[in-house]
């Protein structure tokens, strides 16, 4: 795997503005959301609300990764995809929640998640996920996906796939009338076909009107989680698996998550609404 030196925090640049005619969440300008209180199951028009506010932040998510490149600084991801966002009219979710500073995350190797965007300039060999949330018409839409810097040694690089395959693994796992630990046994199974930590503290989310409604989706086999899936429950599922343990730190900024270890991790993530089938993908571009 990759020599590289382990990352360290850099400058933040003020935070961006965005246009006054774009709504925002109740929660900016707060310490924290309103805790929400209304169904985990929506109606046909939030789901297609949310499926428009997926689709931007999908595509806010490919513009900026292809400007992933060695040199490149993970603020310049930052202002590619806030202004992609904020000219198709849509608020970056992450923008002042409970007081993040920036308009996606950035997470860099050892990060496992909620990295801040900064000065630190990516390097060949790097992996990198982008994290990145539309509010849009009143509902959020949520994805992340981990990309490859330049030349990426093999190990990082099958992380990286076998983190998508994962992902692809657990949605396929969703049906009505099944606990939402089937998404977890089917992440933890797989991964440990290959040594992977899954990390546990994490996890997805209910998603709606609220950026986070307060439903748990872990990503390992746990047997505390026994809700139900029905039809029109919106959720992400967002495995973030290791090179070693799942246990972790966190950097003085009260965001950036890193591998105790240090070891490199992976993330994918999408959001999806219950059919009465399976799953329906909310976030494709």
């Amino acid at each position: 795997m990759s020599g590289q030196s382990l990352l360290v925090p850099g400058t933040v640049s003020p935070r961006r503005g965005v246009p006054t005619a774009i709504p925002r969440p109740e929660y900016v300008g707060k310490d924290g959301p309103t805790p929400y209180t209304g169904p985990e199951v929506q109606d046909a028009e939030t789901v297609e609300k949310m499926r428009a506010a997926g689709r931007i932040a999908a595509r806010a998510m490919a513009e900026a990764a292809r400007h992933i490149a060695p040199g490149v600084t993970t603020d310049t991801l930052d202002e590619v995809a806030h202004t992609y966002l904020c000219d198709h009219g849509a608020y970056p979710s992450t923008l002042g929640y409970r007081g993040f500073p920036k308009s996606l995350c950035t997470s860099v190797n050892e990060v496992i998640c909620h990295g801040i965007p900064d000065s630190t300039v990516l390097r060949d060999g790097d992996i990198v996920n982008l994290d990145v949330t539309a509010y849009l018409d009143g509902v959020h839409g949520d994805n992340n996906a981990t990309y490859l810097c330049g030349e990426v040694d093999e190990t990082s690089r099958l992380l990286v796939e076998r983190t998508r395959e994962a992902l692809n693994r657990a949605i396929k796992a969703v049906r009505p009338g099944r606990q939402v630990n089937i998404i977890g046994r089917v992440i933890e199974s797989y991964a440990q076909r290959f040594g992977y930590g899954v990390v546990r503290d994490f996890t997805g989310h209910g998603i709606n009107t609220s950026f986070h409604s307060g439903l748990v989706i872990p990503h390992y086999d746990d047997p505390r989680a026994t809700t139900v899936m029905q039809p029109g429950m919106t959720f992400t599922i967002e495995p973030m698996l290791t090179l070693g343990t799942h246990e972790w730190d966190m950097w003085e900024d009260g965001w950036t998550v890193v591998t105790k270890d240090r070891l490199r991790t992976a993330q994918f993530e999408h959001t999806l609404v219950v059919t009465p089938t399976g799953a329906d993908v909310l976030t494709l571009p």
